[in-house]
């Protein structure tokens, strides 16, 4: 279609074509990401091959204190004069020798089997005494601390290295190593970034990374209620845990459960979206409408309604929607009022149509003002000469709101748009705050008919104990929403056209 052929549409017709040209463009915006991934993926092991190269070489045209420090680090700096960095150099070496020796090596010796010895009973006379064995998880995490420790001696240790030839080569050229006093000013100067990020990054490591490859490695156990160390061992399965949430075959009930649940899980993540988006955008528009007045009123009104934390709200609609709550109550007396009976609508546990649409509903209630006051802000920053130019060429309002409104609101708030629905696929609160997952059914593994693939993760790992299985799903859920995100982002037009709005 020419650009000609494209303005002849009315919006609908465009909507429709930009729509179909979307989902069109997914496939090959798929094989652009596998081929960037692709890319990195080679350009990684690049990397590592030129790593290596390097190291022999530096080996080879090192001096003796260089080729020293390849064993004992920072020999290389002591030598040229540079003590106080030598000198945290052997430190580190010395202080990871001893961890390794006296802690670490205890438990990833272990690491490959995650235990051998159970915890047994054994008969004393005629006393019996419980002797603990092995304990898979201490042995997982302090195995997951030693590899990260150890990875960054290896970097300490390439540092030293690199040092070493750097102070080499200015030794040679007749230069003199930087002194502490430099190095201090230095990093309050030119290196400051690194000094003011050196102890978010430290605090990040130990609190989500750390954690997060432990969860990784969970999900490669048979860690659940049966295997609870220190009574019980659990030990590696492989790919067991993700397999049985596609094996409709052996495991017909989680592979139920898991493809049902994430069929729901992306309806209610795109209802939810995009109505909280397009409601919030009509009352936004309502709102900043010219003529309006007590405009801040309705604004403040809205932020109250943010101010309220969002679980007090949504256990209130909880007691409200419930058989005998405010709800049902009030349409009792309506119903009254005319002569009917009492009304005893089941919003939460009758049936899954009726749930899913109250769940929607009650978060449109409670997301919508977020909405607004994003919508509000970005309205108020679009450029008024924009209109006066539509309104002297005879635009009418709505030509205005599709040809220069809309279009400048979803330029703006694409990145919002890609937040707010991974939000939603990991939206806790609504879901377990509101119905619990309800209503239960027999058909699907420890959920039920509302339960999104989060809260179906968190009643497997706070009630039934199944530790692996549950941080299989997380996986999967991440790789979901960073695959969606990057290729959606990196096929809009806030991404490929920053400035078409400035």
């Amino acid at each position: 279609m020419t650009f000609v052929e494209y303005k002849m549409l009315n919006p609908f017709q465009r909507f429709g074509y930009n729509f179909m040209k979307f989902f069109k463009g997914i496939p090959g915006a798929i094989g652009r990401f596998f081929k960037a991934l692709g890319r990195g993926i080679v350009n990684f092991f690049k990397a590592i091959v030129n790593g290596f190269k390097n190291y022999g070489v530096t080996f080879v045209k090192g001096d003796w204190a260089t080729k020293l420090s390849y064993l004992i680090f920072g020999v290389g700096d002591l030598s040229k004069g540079k003590i106080y960095k030598g000198v945290l150099f052997f430190l580190s070496e010395v202080l990871y020798i001893l961890y390794i020796t006296f802690f670490g090596w205890q438990y990833i010796s272990k690491f490959g089997t995650l235990g051998t010895v159970e915890t047994h009973t054994i008969q004393k006379g005629i006393v019996k005494q419980q002797v603990f064995g092995d304990n898979s998880m201490l042995i997982l995490l302090y195995s997951v601390l030693t590899i990260v420790i150890t990875a960054v001696v290896f970097v300490i240790y390439i540092a030293n290295i690199k040092d070493a030839y750097k102070h080499q080569l200015m030794r040679e050229r007749g230069e003199k190593p930087t002194t502490l006093r430099e190095d201090v000013r230095d990093f309050l100067d030119g290196k400051y970034h690194i000094t003011l990020l050196s102890f978010p990054v430290l605090m990040i490591s130990i609190f989500n990374i750390l954690p997060l490859i432990f969860m990784i490695l969970i999900a490669f156990t048979n860690y659940d209620k049966a295997h609870m160390p220190p009574g019980t061992l659990f030990t590696w399965v492989g790919l067991d845990n993700f397999t049985s949430l596609f094996d409709i075959v052996n495991t017909p009930k989680k592979a139920k459960t898991f493809l049902e649940l994430t069929e729901w899980t992306l309806i209610w993540a795109v209802v939810a979206t995009f109505t909280n988006y397009i409601l919030g955008m009509i009352v936004a528009l309502m709102i900043n409408k010219k003529g309006i007045k007590l405009k801040a009123l309705w604004r403040t009104l809205f932020v109250i309604t943010i101010a309220v934390p969002q679980f007090v709200s949504l256990l209130l609609m909880n007691q409200m929607l419930q058989t005998n709550g405010a709800i049902n109550v009030l349409l009792t007396d309506i119903s009254q009022l005319f002569g009917g009976g009492k009304v005893e609508i089941q919003f939460l546990n009758s049936s899954t149509l009726m749930a899913r649409m109250t769940v929607i509903i009650v978060n449109i209630w409670v997301g919508i003002p977020y909405t607004i006051l994003s919508m509000s802000g970005i309205l108020m920053n679009i450029p008024e000469d924009l209109y006066e130019s539509a309104r002297i060429d005879g635009a009418s309002p709505f030509k205005t709101f599709t040809a220069i409104t809309l279009p400048y609101m979803i330029f703006v708030t694409t990145p919002q748009l890609i937040t707010q629905f991974v939000g939603n696929i990991n939206n806790f609160n609504v879901i377990y705050l509101l119905t619990g997952g309800g209503p239960s059914t027999e058909a699907y593994y420890q959920a039920g008919r509302t339960d999104i693939l989060v809260t179906w993760l968190f009643t497997l790992t706070m009630s039934s104990q199944d530790y692996g299985l549950a941080a299989s799903i997380g996986i999967l859920v991440f790789i979901v929403c960073a695959t969606l995100s990057l290729i959606i982002y990196n096929n809009s037009k806030s991404m490929k056209d920053e400035e078409a709005f400035s």
